[in-house]
């Protein structure tokens, strides 16, 4: 399997307080399967598509119903470059850039109409 092309949509998080539910839906809509996230410290799930054995997303658990949200993420090369050229194109800053214990950097960007979503690049090998 390849890896996903620099500025394509690579990843994607539903957020729940009722990750269960939200789960249920999904599996029997699309037939997506669920795993815990080893790294997710009980409150992530991974979400793999029928036939493919690697996730493509998660569903974060949060704490209440004003938590909850979808997301997509685009996998870029540098994700402070990508946040300082969305700010010059009238975007806004949600998280700044954030790298997580195990190397992967990650920002979130509102749109010009207020939309958000992430970048991403993954850790080092």
């Amino acid at each position: 399997m390849t890896a996903p092309a620099y500025n394509t949509v690579a990843w994607f998080q539903v957020g729940s307080n009722e990750p269960d539910r939200v789960k249920d839906f999904y599996g029997a809509l699309f037939g997506w399967n669920f795993a815990s996230d080893p790294n997710g410290g009980g409150t992530y799930d991974l979400v793999s598509y029928p036939g493919s054995e690697i996730p493509h997303g998660g569903v974060a658990h949060t704490p209440d119903p004003a938590g909850n949200h979808a997301i997509f993420y685009v996998l870029v090369q540098d994700v402070a470059a990508t946040v300082a050229a969305a700010e010059q194109h009238g975007g806004k800053i949600s998280t700044p850039p954030f790298t997580s214990p195990d190397g992967l950097v990650f920002a979130k960007i509102l749109d010009t109409s207020g939309n958000c979503f992430g970048v991403f690049s993954p850790a080092p090998k």
